[in-house]
């Protein structure tokens, strides 16, 4: 496989208004409809589309919700085989969001093989807990790739561990981080610090940033029309992995997961608008990485 994708899979239910209404007020609904999501799964979804092979490692609800998950990402080309369905469960799993009652994802030897046959190991933020047991594994495995969304417990492991640390700008607000005060560029300067492997931090409409030697690097997101930005994070975690696990040189590995999570946001859902791999480049291969200017 090119890339083994270890996270979560849920239901999205994807509403559209033309206003949030109120409190205490209705508002129509135009569209509703129903998508796969969770980073994993979106992630997985995003690399097939690109051409890649891909493998789930992760859990879904033996429940219509669970069976609706499996099915999308089948269709999507991702290999299932791996994911394992959890009888016995409850709960709605959903963007407004019910925690899962799902049990943890299991540091099994099956894992470990995954992980050492994989030229990229994709973690989303679900399953921070399994870096320990993936750096130890005897090399070669896979390039450690981690989605981070938010501080949370074992970050720390995380930091030391992944070979690419992939933070949205939000996460350097966290006050468990305890970076210095002082505007962005500073305390992404004091989180480079920390990461023990390279640092790549995506920022929305403004796109990803990461350092060429002591050089902070940009690759702007291009003017796209957006639909809906939810599953965009994933998607650019996916498409940057199946990149390096091409090969392709570090900024071109940007370019094209910036441009794949801008394609993506023209439909709803995160899965509506993936592009294929010659439309991803088309875009990518418009864009440019220039020194970050002043923020």
């Amino acid at each position: 496989m090119d890339v083994l994708v270890i996270g979560r899979n849920c239901v999205d239910h994807i509403a559209v208004a033309d206003r949030f209404p109120a409190e205490n007020t209705k508002a129509p609904m135009r569209t509703h409809r129903m998508e796969g999501g969770g980073q994993g799964g979106t992630s997985a979804c995003a690399i097939a589309r690109l051409g890649g092979r891909v493998t789930l490692v992760g859990k879904v609800g033996g429940d219509a919700g669970g069976a609706f998950c499996r099915r999308r990402l089948e269709d999507a080309g991702v290999d299932c085989d791996q994911l394992e369905t959890v009888t016995g469960t409850s709960g709605n799993r959903t963007i407004l969001y019910a925690s899962s009652d799902l049990p943890p994802i299991e540091a099994t030897d099956q894992l470990a093989r995954m992980g050492r046959q994989a030229a990229v190991v994709l973690l989303d933020p679900e399953v921070t807990y399994l870096a320990p047991f993936l750096t130890a594994l005897p090399r070669p495995r896979g390039l450690l790739v981690y989605d981070a969304e938010r501080w949370r417990p074992g970050i720390d492991a995380m930091l030391a561990s992944a070979d690419l640390f992939v933070p949205s700008a939000d996460f350097l607000d966290a006050p468990e981080l305890e970076l210095p005060q002082g505007g962005w560029g500073t305390r992404l300067a004091a989180l480079r610090e920390r990461v023990n492997g390279r640092l790549l931090v995506t920022r929305g409409e403004k796109g990803a940033y990461y350092f060429e030697n002591d050089r902070l690097m940009q690759v702007a997101a291009p003017a796209v029309t957006v639909a809906d930005t939810i599953g965009a994070g994933d998607v650019f975690h996916g498409a940057l992995a199946l990149a390096l696990a091409k090969a392709a040189p570090f900024a071109q590995a940007v370019k094209l997961a910036v441009a794949a999570a801008s394609l993506s946001c023209q439909g709803y859902g995160g899965r509506e608008a993936l592009a294929d791999m010659a439309a991803t480049r088309r875009l990518a291969d418009q864009l440019t990485c220039t020194p970050a200017g002043p923020d």
